[in-house]
């Protein structure tokens, strides 16, 4: 009988991460929602699932991700947990469940406990220092978010491009400096210069995943809908849908491990200047 140590080391940790990072070794990262996706995506290859609060938009049809309840993350990240084993599962903190360091670590600790998560991800710089280190301190691996916050889509007046010009790119380059020393394990980017995001990959010493943030990230993530080719409505310039010419999903979810993995996604084309 395998011990349970032995199956502990086969799993995506923050150290593999961490290892895949300095190797120069692409990490795959899609989003996912219920454990027949979580299982099939772990089997193409995809180190990090992430349960992200998009749920809200491709799963519930809502027009933002602010409804989305700790009861529906917990809910979408236990089923997740039941088709996955391997993968790292991070799920995200939704909106004002991390308000105050407190709220953030008995919520963090829903996910980890009920929702059977290895890491959260919560939105924001700064202003979210105390609350990282809150978590870090207490065992609590935290991926940070910085550029486009869709939970702060009314205050950024809508989906934008996030870190263009001189003061808002040190601004973001500031806080990814702050948020790896409070304690976060990991970064990641959403629509940010191409230029910007390659020298936050390389100022910082955490792995940085990037969605619209060009090709010079650490790894790649995409939602999983967008992927499919099946969001409503046109797919996001970052995105592309890699079941158009593929045989069934499995392939299409392995295109996009191995097109990740050759640097052959994104290209230049899918991000911004």
């Amino acid at each position: 009988m395998q011990s349970k140590s032995n199956e502990d080391q086969s799993q995506i940790t923050v150290s593999t991460l961490r290892r895949m990072r300095e190797a120069r070794d692409k990490i795959a990262c899609l989003t996912v929602y219920d454990a027949s996706f979580a299982h099939l995506l772990e089997e193409a290859g995809v180190e990090v699932l992430l349960v992200g609060d998009s749920l809200g938009m491709v799963i519930q049809g809502e027009a933002t991700t602010l409804p989305v309840t700790m009861d529906d993350m917990v809910y979408h990240t236990r089923a997740a947990a039941r088709g996955s084993g391997r993968a790292l599962l991070v799920a995200d903190m939704p909106f004002m469940s991390y308000a105050t360091p407190q709220r953030a670590m008995d919520n963090a600790a829903r996910l980890l406990r009920e929702g059977q998560a290895r890491m959260v991800k919560l939105e924001g710089g700064r202003t979210q220092l105390e609350t990282v280190r809150t978590l870090s301190d207490r065992g609590i691996p935290v991926c940070a978010h910085l550029g486009l916050q869709p939970q702060s889509v009314h205050k950024l007046g809508g989906y934008k491009v996030q870190g263009r010009g001189e003061a808002a790119a040190v601004a973001m380059l500031e806080d990814a400096k702050a948020l790896q020393e409070a304690g976060a394990d990991l970064l990641l980017l959403e629509c940010v210069p191409s230029p910007l995001a390659a020298g936050i990959t390389v100022a910082v010493d955490i792995p940085v995943i990037g969605i619209g943030a060009g090709p010079d990230c650490d790894g790649q993530v995409l939602v999983l809908y967008d992927l499919l080719g099946i969001t409503h409505g046109p797919l996001p310039r970052f995105a592309q849908n890699f079941l158009a010419g593929a045989e069934d999903i499995p392939s299409a979810v392995r295109a996009y491990v191995e097109a990740v993995k050759a640097g052959t996604f994104p290209t230049r084309a899918h991000g911004y200047n």
